[in-house]
């Protein structure tokens, strides 16, 4: 029988696991090397993503992606999750890196860039209708919807979106407040028992965002949450958590699913109010 091993001992860094990748992937059987080649182009998925979805990504059934994983000497997918999880903030490239990288394969030009953002957003899109979040969005919808006011609060890369969601709501006449800043930690004692809260992070996770919205879910006051992965420690203080992940262009995301869930959401808020 075929030995399709390519490390006979679990690597233990994220890098060991690309040069392994990079070096040994070719003499795998088909099905391993699609593995191996999609995991190679997108190893940030692998910290957020089910084995069942890695799978999908790479055109195989889940128990080929345990395969592929076994091969490079781990005892299966949480093995190897579990090692790019404890790395995933230390391999995202800088800025100055990932246009770099862009240059390198030709992909600065404007209309090769605008059509590689396009297809990410699309692939973002599709990838959020196939997740289903309907039942999730509406329950959300439905708990905002009560709120005396909502809370909005997301820093860094999720900023856009809640300051996008304040604008919507706002124009909807809906009651929200945007916590933004250094002093977001000493803003709670202005968030009520009939509030509620919409928290937003991505990983590696905002630790301010998650300390305040675990704060504010002491006091008693409904926390909702938005994020890119179902490990985000914001489901221990989230009522209920919505999840959008986004495709990337050499490290760089344009947040198409977020922002058109979130907008469904907020229409969804003003609904949900003049139906009471």
């Amino acid at each position: 029988m075929k030995d399709d091993r390519l490390s006979a001992q679990a690597p233990t860094t994220v890098t060991d696991v690309l040069n392994h990748l990079e070096a040994s992937s070719l003499r795998l059987p088909k099905r391993l090397k699609q593995c191996a080649e999609f995991t190679r182009d997108n190893f940030h998925l692998v910290a957020v993503s089910t084995v069942s979805e890695m799978a999908n990504a790479s055109g195989v059934a889940p128990s080929v992606y345990v395969r592929f994983c076994q091969s490079l000497g781990f005892s299966g997918y949480s093995e190897m999750q579990t090692l790019f999880r404890a790395q995933y903030a230390d391999q995202r490239p800088d800025y100055e890196a990932r246009i770099a990288a862009l240059r390198k394969e030709g992909g600065v030009e404007t209309g090769k860039l605008m059509g590689d953002f396009i297809e990410a957003g699309h692939k973002s899109l599709v990838s959020l209708t196939n997740m289903e979040m309907s039942e999730a969005l509406d329950r959300t919808a439905q708990g905002l919807s009560k709120a005396r006011t909502i809370h909005l609060v997301g820093l860094r890369r999720a900023f856009c979106i809640v300051t996008n969601l304040s604008y919507l709501l706002d124009k909807l006449g809906v009651s929200s407040t945007l916590h933004f800043g250094s002093g977001i930690l000493h803003s709670s004692n202005s968030i009520l028992e009939d509030d509620a809260m919409f928290a937003v992070t991505y990983s590696p996770f905002s630790e301010e965002t998650l300390r305040f919205a675990e704060e504010v879910h002491k006091k008693g006051v409904p926390v909702f949450g938005l994020s890119d992965s179902f490990a985000c420690p914001l489901k221990d203080t989230s009522q209920e958590m919505l999840i959008a992940r986004e495709d990337e262009v050499a490290g760089f995301r344009a947040l198409t699913a977020s922002i058109s869930l979130t907008t469904a959401l907020a229409v969804a808020i003003k609904a949900a109010q003049k139906q009471c």
